[in-house]
C-alpha cells in the first residue's frame, strides 16, 4: 500500500512511521517541524531530542520510505506531492496537539486554528479533486466530547424526537481553543463525506503515554522525541518524569477529572486496524480510541503505588487548576469497535510504569524543573 504520513516527526507520526516501514508500504513522510520549533520558541525542551529525520529514516534501512519538508498549509505545494505519489491512503497527524498551547494567547490560539483546519481542508481538497478513492485516516480527540452527563458513544448518536429518528454526529463540547479547533475538523470531513462520497476514519483518541511503536523496537534512534512539559506533555508521560525526578505529582484540582487513555503502542495497532478497515466510500467511521479509563487521581496513585515498590519516593500534591472544566462529572466511553477488530489493548500495568521510568532515569540529567507547572491558565 503506498502510504503518506502527515506529521511524520511526530510524537505520533514517527512511532507510526517505523511501524509501517517494516510491513513492505511504500510511505511518503511529511513535516515542516511546526512543533519542534515551538519547543525551541518557547524553551520546551525534550527529555530525549532525537536525530534528524533524514538520519532516522536511513536506519530504517528501507528504500520504500522517502521524506519531503512540505507545510500541509501550503496548498500549492502539498497538492504538487500528493498527486505525484497518489497514495492509497493518507494518516493525518499534522496538527498543533496542545490545548495549553492553544489556550496561552490570541497568537497561539489563531496559530493552533489556522494550522489544523488549513492542513485538514487541503488534504480534503485534494483527495476530492485527484483521488477520490484515497482512504483518509486523521486524528481526532476523545476531548472533542467533553463531559457529557450521558455515555459517550463511538461518534454518532441515534436521536427520536416527535416521533421521528434519525443519526447525528454525537454532540462535541470543547475545552479548548485546540479541541475546538479538532471539532471543526470533523465537522469539514463528514461535509465532504456526505457531499462527495469520500471514504474517511476519524480516530477520537484519548490521552497517549509511552515510548515505544512495538515492543520489538529497542532502539532509541527509533524513539520519538518525549516531552513533559506543561505545553506540550501528556499527564502520564508528565507524571512519570515528576516521579524519577523527585517532584510532586502535580494533580489539577479534585483530581476527580476522568479520561480514557491509551499506550502509543496501541495506537500504532490502531492506525494499522484502521488501514486493513478502511471507511466504504461515502462513510465518516468513527472510533473511540482509548483502552481504560481513570481519574486523574486513580491515574496519579497507579503511578505513586508502582515507583513506590521500584524503590522510588513519590508524592502526590494537589493544585489549584488552571483550566476551566468540570472536576466531578459522569463519564463512560464506549470503545468496542477496536477491540472487536482485533485490537487487544496495552494495560497500564505496574511493569509499564516502572519500564517507562526505568528508560526517564537514564535521562534524568535532562530534566528541566522548571518547565513542569502549569503557565496557561483559563
Amino acid at each position: 500500500m503506498k502510504i503518506m504520513i502527515l506529521g511524520a516527526d511526530g510524537y505520533l507520526g514517527w512511532p507510526t512511521s517505523v511501524d509501517l516501514s517494516s510491513k513492505n508500504h511504500k510511505l511518503l513522510l511529511i513535516d515542516n517541524f511546526t512543533k519542534k520549533n515551538l519547543l525551541k520558541e518557547y524553551n520546551r525542551q525534550p527529555l530525549l531530542s532525537n536525530k534528524p529525520l533524514n538520519t532516522r529514516i536511513k536506519f530504517l534501512n528501507n528504500k520504500n520510505v522517502i521524506f519531503k519538508n512540505i507545510n500541509c498549509s501550503n496548498y500549492i505545494k502539498f497538492s504538487n506531492a500528493f498527486k505525484a505519489f497518489k497514495p492509497d491512503a493518507v494518516i493525518h497527524y499534522a496538527e498543533l496537539p496542545s490545548a495549553p498551547y492553544s489556550m496561552l494567547g490570541h497568537m497561539e490560539g489563531w496559530k493552533t486554528i489556522e494550522n489544523n483546519l488549513k492542513s485538514t481542508f487541503n488534504l480534503i481538497n485534494c483527495i476530492k479533486n485527484f483521488n477520490p478513492n484515497c482512504h483518509v485516516i486523521k486524528l481526532g480527540t476523545m476531548g472533542e466530547y467533553g463531559t457529557p452527563n450521558i455515555d459517550i458513544e463511538e461518534g454518532w448518536l441515534d436521536v427520536s424526537h416527535k416521533q421521528r429518528k434519525q443519526k447525528f454526529l454525537y454532540p462535541r463540547q470543547a475545552s479548548s481553543l485546540y479541541h475546538t479547533s479538532k471539532i471543526m475538523d470533523t465537522d469539514l470531513l463528514w461535509f465532504y463525506v456526505r457531499l462527495y462520497g469520500l471514504r474517511v476514519t476519524d480516530l477520537m483518541q484519548g490521552p497517549v503515554y509511552g515510548l515505544k511503536a512495538n515492543d520489538t523496537i529497542n532502539n532509541e534512534e527509533l524513539y520519538p522525541e518525549f516531552t513533559y512539559d506543561d505545553l506540550f506533555g501528556t499527564v502520564l508521560n508528565r507524571f512519570i518524569v515528576q516521579a524519577v525526578a523527585g517532584i510532586p505529582l502535580t494533580v489539577y484540582g479534585t483530581g476527580n477529572q476522568i479520561r480514557g487513555y491509551i499506550n502509543l503502542t496501541d495506537t500504532v495497532k490502531c492506525i494499522n486496524i484502521a488501514l486493513k478497515n478502511p471507511a466504504k466510500k461515502g462513510s465518516l467511521e468513527i472510533y473511540n480510541q482509548f483502552t481504560e479509563q481513570f481519574s486523574v487521581n486513580e491515574l496519579a496513585s497507579k503511578v505513586k503505588n508502582a515507583l513506590n515498590k521500584a524503590g522510588f519516593n513519590v508524592t502526590i500534591k494537589k493544585i489549584k487548576n488552571p483550566r476551566i472544566e468540570s472536576e466531578k462529572h459522569y463519564y463512560n466511553a464506549s470503545n468496542l469497535k477496536m477491540k472487536k477488530r482485533g485490537l487487544k489493548p496495552t494495560l497500564l500495568t505496574d511493569e509499564v510504569i516502572i519500564d517507562l521510568a526505568m528508560f526517564i532515569k537514564k535521562h534524568i540529567k535532562n530534566i528541566n524543573k522548571k518547565i513542569i507547572q502549569p503557565k496557561a491558565s483559563w
